[in-house]
């Protein structure tokens, strides 16, 4: 099972990307998404945008689960406060709690990163520190 992790600022551009594998089940974190679809993540995870924004103001649900769906991949979602979109692209087929739990701390991530004073809101996140702190949590829940 694979991952494609993207947080959308309130702008519609990509802050911060991360592809990743499971560590259930004996992964070793290794992506294995197909060739095609590794050239189509950034695609996708835009196309399901226009979704998000018709449904949230339909609904107080800041967790999406199954957004749209791709040849068998299912799009996931978590909408911040500030407007900000958390995306994830996967095979997986259920695990909804463990996927919200980590959009949760991944939200507190992104929340501590917004109070830091040299962060400029919509501008990418090269963090180091960031980076591993979602790849902890993506071993901790994924």
């Amino acid at each position: 099972m694979s991952y494609y992790f993207s947080i959308i600022g309130n702008n519609d551009a990509p802050l911060y990307e991360l592809e990743i594998g499971t560590y259930h089940q004996s992964g070793d974190g290794t992506p294995h998404l197909p060739k095609e679809i590794h050239q189509l993540e950034q695609f996708i995870v835009n196309s399901s945008l226009d979704i998000l924004q018709d449904i949230q103001f339909k609904n107080n649900a800041i967790f999406t689960k199954n957004l749209d769906n791709f040849y068998g991949y299912q799009i996931f979602s978590y909408l911040t406060q500030g407007n900000a979109k958390f995306i994830i692209l996967t095979d997986l087929k259920s695990h909804d709690e463990s996927l919200r739990q980590f959009l949760i701390e991944i939200n507190e991530l992104y929340v501590k990163t917004l109070l830091n004073p040299f962060y400029t809101v919509n501008n990418p996140i090269t963090s180091s520190g960031f980076d591993t702190r979602v790849r902890l949590l993506a071993r901790k829940y994924l």
